[in-house]
């Protein structure tokens, strides 16, 4: 999921260079969504871990 959210965010940056705001925008507010949903997963897997013990 990390790797999509950087993927978005190249072609996010790409286009930016390139000039098409739009793109880019949408490329933008997709790798934010995609990287904070990774980072709640993220948490709640160590949650999930420490209550387990391991």
């Amino acid at each position: 999921m990390l790797k999509w959210s950087l993927i978005f965010l190249v072609v996010a940056v790409i286009a930016a260079i390139f000039g098409f705001g739009g793109i880019a925008a949408g490329a933008a507010s997709i790798a934010k969504i995609i990287f904070f949903i990774f980072l709640v997963i993220f948490v709640v897997s160590l949650l999930f871990n420490f209550v387990r013990g391991r």
